[in-house]
């Protein structure tokens, strides 16, 4: 099969009978153009198929390009891919497109995928951070790319983020819990270290506190290898001569190990609260600390927009809502006040 060359600027410019800078001027500046000379333009476009590329033109300027570039973590995680059908709602209404990219949750693969991105020109970068250090980036950000952190906050880098309330929801699951009698509750996550698991585990440790439980420690399981199902720790936890009533998970996955154990054990009894509301939940009848990840998307995008137009602006951090969707596994009282 022989294969066609693409047309060029200058192609479309010849069948049109104007000038290559009118050609650009289309489909930068149409404005400034005359009605009748764009539509003989767009009609000579079409007709040789012809694309503007927009990363050459912006490459040309020796500026950036109308691309945003958001890094995430592995695709089978459907809070990442929520967040970015959200983030390019708000691009797509804007104007600007889209290139995702993924780390596969490594710090290796951040460094690696960022920097590959960013030799495109990136009007603005948004990014999960996974690494324990974002400085990399801080001579991008000086040379004007606004950098955006997306759930967690970026370290060591002057930077926007946007963040969910973790602590505040599982603060408020685990009142809810305490309220309804539970006192041995148990707290089961991974990966154990980010920040989104630090500040839930620390809502969970002050509402206890505040009901006078400061032990829960025994009733914790905090692990850091996401090669390694949750179910073995949950079904140690449960094993305990002092086992939970309830438990709270700290993600979707860990909320699936969790109803896969109490299924295999056959336990109706034991409370249950996941973070992270995730798509049959309703059906099974899961108790969630629920938050919008499209919504989260939405907004990081609109405050990459206003950076890239504000550079020099002062940097924010914003915290979106969440909040409890009560559906049955974490309205279970006690077992020895609900007995089978």
């Amino acid at each position: 099969m022989t294969v066609q060359q693409r047309a060029t600027l200058e192609d479309v410019a010849r069948l049109a009978g104007v000038s290559s800078k009118t050609v650009s001027r289309v489909f930068t500046h149409r404005d400034l153009v005359a009605p009748e000379t764009v539509e003989r333009v767009l009609t000579a476009a079409k007709r040789l198929r012809f694309r503007p590329n927009p990363l050459a033109r912006g490459l040309r300027r020796g500026g950036s390009t109308n691309t945003i570039g958001f890094i995430m973590g592995e695709l089978s995680n459907p809070f990442y891919y929520k967040v970015a059908a959200g983030i390019e709602k708000e691009l797509s209404a804007s104007g600007f497109s889209l290139v995702v990219a993924t780390t596969d949750d490594t710090a290796e693969g951040e460094e690696r995928v960022a920097e590959a991105l960013l030799g495109q020109r990136l009007g603005a970068l948004l990014l999960i951070p996974v690494a324990d250090d974002q400085s990399y980036l801080e001579g991008e950000r000086h040379l004007g790319t606004p950098v955006i952190a997306i759930d967690r906050p970026a370290r060591n880098l002057v930077a926007d983020s946007i963040v969910l309330e973790n602590h505040r929801g599982v603060y408020d699951a685990t009142t809810r819990l305490l309220e309804r009698g539970h006192r041995r509750i148990g707290y089961v996550c991974n990966p154990a270290s980010v920040y989104t698991q630090a500040e839930r585990l620390r809502g969970y440790r002050d509402a206890l506190a505040a009901y006078g439980v400061h032990d829960s420690a025994r009733w914790e399981r905090l692990a850091d290898d996401l090669a390694v199902p949750a179910d073995g720790f949950i079904a140690d936890l449960l094993n305990a001569d002092d086992a939970p009533t309830a438990i709270i998970t700290g993600n979707n996955r860990v909320t699936i190990s969790a109803l896969r154990v109490l299924r295999d054990r056959g336990d109706t009894r034991t409370a249950l609260v996941g973070f992270d509301d995730f798509d049959t939940a309703d059906v099974l009848g899961v108790s969630v600390i629920t938050h919008d990840p499209v919504g989260l998307g939405r907004a990081a995008a609109s405050i990459a927009i206003e950076r890239m137009q504000d550079p020099a602006g002062f940097t924010r951090r914003l915290e979106m809502p969440t909040w409890i969707l009560e559906r049955g596994t974490g309205e279970r009282l006690p077992s020895e006040r609900n007995p089978a």
